[in-house]
């Protein structure tokens, strides 16, 4: 009977995610980002690079570089090494190699708040100020808020040699020199061809092609509107003319001094900025 129980419970465990619980190996490395930062795009470029023989799909890059919060230990456990994983976790001491993405909190949230009506979650007239505020509490999503995941990881590894940072806005004005940096960290020293290569067949036209034909059968799309894009402008500072101007202040006051010192311009007051990110570097142990 026990021999049974274990049996069953060791059955079911490993049909669910391996999440924090998976075992992580000295080569992995890990692609992570709070949601909605660029992780996707960042995937397609990377599998692409990886595989050029394989054009990267929605299905495709999700096996070539499985989520830990969708995938099972069994399957990570079938991948071979060094092994390429995806998470939206924030600060884990068990991921020593990771790629870190991070965007414009700004972005951010208006990528999310149109992703969270097209799985549902909120009704189309649901007032983006209130999402707004929603947001900076960490209440839109189970990794917390943006300020709480960011900060976890350059507070704890942005010195690293093992740690990668990578705004989503250099990757879309440098999209070759910042793959190519990717490449070299990933231990990777393709040509210039293959880096062009894998930047053509990850462009925003291509995933926009491949998501009306993938979008009822991959994780994040299925069962989702179908009528808004997952894939949308693909471009930085949308939030200019999305975000009213009293939501951005209140992003600015709450998190300001992180932005900054990621090299994010504010329209607050530059004073002040000043002032709070100076406090910032001082507590982290750096200048800017």
């Amino acid at each position: 009977m026990i021999e049974k129980s274990l049996s069953a419970v060791k059955s079911l465990l490993s049909s669910d995610p391996a999440g924090r619980n998976l075992r992580v190996h000295a080569a992995d490395t890990f692609i992570v980002s709070y949601p909605k930062s660029g992780n996707t795009w960042m995937l397609f470029l990377i599998a692409n690079l990886v595989h050029p023989e394989q054009p990267a799909t929605f299905l495709t890059a999700d096996r070539m570089i499985p989520a830990v919060h969708r995938q099972t230990e069994r399957y990570f456990r079938t991948l071979p090494h060094p092994r390429l994983i995806k998470s939206h976790f924030a600060f884990d001491p068990n991921y020593r190699r990771v790629l870190y993405i991070v965007r414009d909190p700004r972005d951010v949230v208006v990528s999310q708040y149109y992703y969270q009506i097209k799985r549902g979650h909120i009704q189309e007239d649901y007032p983006l100020e209130r999402y707004v505020s929603r947001f900076l509490a960490g209440d839109v999503s189970p990794y917390g808020s943006w300020a709480q995941h960011v900060g976890s990881w350059m507070v704890s590894r942005h010195s690293s040699p093992d740690f990668l940072l990578i705004r989503y806005e250099d990757m879309l004005a440098h999209t070759t020199d910042r793959l190519a940096r990717t490449a070299r960290f990933l231990g990777i020293e393709p040509s210039r061809e293959r880096i062009q290569h894998a930047v053509e067949m990850s462009s925003a036209d291509r995933m926009r092609r491949i998501e009306k034909v993938e979008a009822d059968k991959w994780a994040l799309t299925k069962g989702s509107r179908q009528d808004i894009a997952f894939v949308r402008s693909a471009q930085a500072g949308g939030w200019k003319s999305a975000v009213p101007a009293d939501s951005v202040a209140e992003i600015e006051s709450a998190w300001g001094p992180l932005m900054r010192w990621l090299g994010y311009e504010l329209i607050a007051s530059a004073k002040q900025t000043a002032m709070d990110t100076e406090l910032l570097e001082s507590a982290m142990g750096v200048s800017a």
